[in-house]
């Protein structure tokens, strides 16, 4: 466990001297300063006002940025070692495969998911001290719940990328290729093509729900529109099989669980691997 967090504890240090750090951080950071520059806390919308609606515009805005910084910067983590030429010095030390390989994937995750959690509590603590707002709390822990099982969605896949690739730039077009796939196949472009495929209903959400972000962007959607009336037809197979309670254990368990078992595969071949 020493080995563990002492590589957790440098790959930290190595992120946060990187400049794609300092952008990631920049971008959350920005985003509230102009959700709050544009008077959202003071806006209504469909019956939600001040706190509520900023972490829903917050939230949603996370979903189309954190995925691809995660894939992006995380792939680099073992390909990049590996293209570098470092692995003679840090397979050198006497730290073992595992504490190492899991010890970074802790680092990074650190890294990626503290500007989300910071620039989440700063909304809330400006919105509460300047404007005087009431913090909604079980929103807040369950977004909070939904942040971490995303980021860590992403970097156990971005993990496996980064083992299988051979190159850092195989591995950066794969997670793009890997994001894209992912974006392009929400619910109205795939619903679209298995409708006209003529797949049952039930098939073509089932389908859908297997694609974390669009699990991401159905549990964002289930807290201020418990019916989810915006999903239409889909709704009604997701709720009589799920039930809201179901469908927001679902949203966080599925995706924690997809990102430990991809992460668990990158490290079987990274174990297997011909390492230097």
């Amino acid at each position: 466990m020493k080995h563990l967090w002492l590589t957790a504890y440098t790959d930290v240090l190595e992120s946060l001297r990187a400049r794609w750090f300092m952008v990631y951080a920049l971008v959350f950071g920005g985003i509230v300063v102009v959700l709050f520059a544009f008077g959202l806390t003071e806006s209504r919308i469909m019956g939600f006002s001040g706190l509520s609606r900023l972490l829903i515009t917050y939230i949603q805005l996370t979903m189309a940025i954190l995925p691809v910084f995660v894939l992006i910067t995380t792939v680099r983590s073992v390909a990049g070692d590996r293209e570098a030429g470092v692995f003679e010095y840090l397979l050198s030390l006497p730290v073992t495969l595992a504490a190492w390989f899991w010890g970074k994937m802790i680092g990074r995750f650190l890294v990626v998911f503290l500007p989300v959690l910071v620039a989440m509590m700063g909304a809330i603590a400006w919105a509460v001290v300047v404007k005087g707002a009431e913090v909604p709390w079980a929103t807040v822990s369950y977004y909070t719940g939904l942040l971490v099982a995303l980021a860590w969605c992403f970097l156990g896949i971005g993990m496996l990328i980064s083992t299988l690739a051979r190159s850092a730039d195989v591995a950066q077009g794969a997670a793009f290729v890997v994001w894209l796939t992912l974006l392009l196949f929400l619910d109205l472009i795939l619903l679209g093509i298995m409708i006209r495929e003529h797949l049952p209903p039930e098939t073509a959400v089932a389908i859908s729900l297997i694609n974390p972000m669009q699990v991401f962007r159905t549990a964002t959607m289930l807290l201020f529109d418990p019916q989810l009336v915006l999903l239409g037809p889909a709704a009604y197979i997701i709720l009589d099989n799920f039930g809201n309670a179901g469908y927001i254990a679902y949203a966080v368990l599925y995706p924690t669980l997809l990102g430990t078992l991809c992460a668990a595969l990158g490290f079987f071949f990274f174990r297997r691997s011909d390492l230097p």
